[in-house]
């Protein structure tokens, strides 16, 4: 029998190249993964399954590699609690941040800040130390940026989501509504296998033994970006677009053409495909149902459902196109707004709240769990010579001489 670790996992071609490593192994993912027919597994258990638990024991899973028992769960709450609280020096400089930055922007400087104010290199204390700060860094950062005043107190009484949600002075809101879409937000976007972008970009950079707080300060970025964790903020300014040209009584019919002129016109449909799914996301699919529910009159959610039905429909007659389901982005945010937080600019971070948890465990694997303990090497992938081409920079209109 020939030894494993020679057996040939990928091979490269030229082909290959640039094309933004799609499906290069490179090592190994201990808290998630994702099956193209199936979805999103949190240690083996499908994500699906999780939509009733609270995140304490969701997290505790990412964390400890097994569901924990009620008492297990109970101290772990306990233990995240005594940890969630912030200097008054980190809240006095968050406060002092411009506000006309993205949130993210906010977010990535916020985590530099709380590894300066509070970091304590060593990658376990950091990564609980993350689970129980993010959501109060959110929470500073989204009422400076929103001017809602003050934070209220961590209330030791509540849950993590539900403390976070009480600490938001969202105008006008429904807790219940809120604190329940918050919740299932947050348990569904912990964590998504090691390959995507932001955990990648977290990972690659804890390689140079930076610390916690500057890698996931670099996966942030990575998450802002519009073909990352910016598309659901893209994909309710794309509902809303839709209701504001169709109007509230729009059928399907009208649905579908306002999608195909949006074609031939070049136009993107935001909303639809994945990286690694062939199937419509089973995260999507328990926001549909949250939608459909609890908030079936919603113009947006009217719109939003017919969406997912016609946008199907119109990009499955194209061949080239191997996914043609809609993902969490299509849904996630219009739940939100329909639950009261009408506010597209916080969905990343809200989204880099929840990603967080699972970048920062899948750290702590590669940085003393990895290579039995060892960790993994920095990593240096190899980029071959290929000579330029100078006018795609214009120097050739360039007067270079001056």
């Amino acid at each position: 029998m020939a030894n494993e670790k020679d057996e040939v996992l990928f091979s490269i071609t030229k082909e290959q190249l640039e094309t933004g490593l799609r499906g290069y192994p490179v090592g190994y993912c201990t808290s998630s993964s994702v099956d193209p027919m199936k979805g999103l597994f949190y240690v083996g258990k499908p994500v699906s399954e999780m939509t009733e638990w609270q995140p304490e024991r969701v997290m505790f899973l990412l964390l400890f590699g097994f569901d924990g028992s009620p008492k297990e769960i109970e101290e772990f709450s306990k233990e995240i609690k005594e940890r969630s609280k912030l200097s008054n020096e980190l809240k006095e400089a968050i406060w002092k941040l411009p506000r006309k930055a993205h949130p993210m922007r906010l977010f990535s400087i916020a985590l530099l800040l709380l590894g300066t104010f509070e970091g304590t290199s060593d990658w376990r204390e950091d990564c609980l130390n993350v689970v129980a700060k993010v959501p109060l860094l959110a929470a500073e950062i989204i009422h400076h940026h929103a001017g809602w005043g003050p934070v209220k107190p961590v209330d030791p009484k509540l849950g993590y989501m539900q403390n976070f949600t009480q600490m938001l002075s969202v105008p006008g809101a429904n807790y219940e509504n809120l604190a329940e879409a918050f919740r299932l937000f947050n348990i569904l976007h912990y964590d998504h296998g090691g390959g995507n972008l932001s955990t990648f970009i977290g990972k690659a950079v804890s390689s140079s033994l930076e610390d916690m707080y500057g890698s996931l300060a670099a996966a942030m970025c990575a998450l802002a970006g519009p073909r990352h964790g910016r598309a659901n903020q893209d994909c309710l300014e794309f509902v809303q677009q839709a209701l504001e040209v169709l109007g509230e009584g729009a059928d399907e019919a009208q649905v579908e053409q306002y999608i195909r002129n949006r074609l031939d016109k070049n136009e993107l449909i935001f909303g639809f495909g994945h990286a690694v799914l062939r199937v419509e996301d089973p995260r999507a699919q328990v926001f549909y149902q949250l939608a459909e529910r609890k908030y079936g009159k919603n113009p947006l959610v009217k719109i939003a459902t017919m969406i997912r039905k016609c946008g199907k429909k119109v990009l499955s007659e194209n061949p080239k196109i191997s996914d043609p389901n809609p993902n969490v982005d299509a849904i996630s945010g219009v739940v939100l707004s329909a639950a009261g937080f009408p506010y597209p600019h916080y969905f990343t971070l809200l989204f880099g709240t929840s990603r967080a948890v699972g970048i920062a465990r899948q750290i702590v694997h590669d940085r003393v769990e990895a290579r039995d303990g060892k960790g993994t090497p920095i990593v240096r992938p190899k980029y071959l010579y290929k000579a330029p081409t100078p006018q795609v920079f214009g120097f050739r209109e360039m007067n270079l001489s001056k």
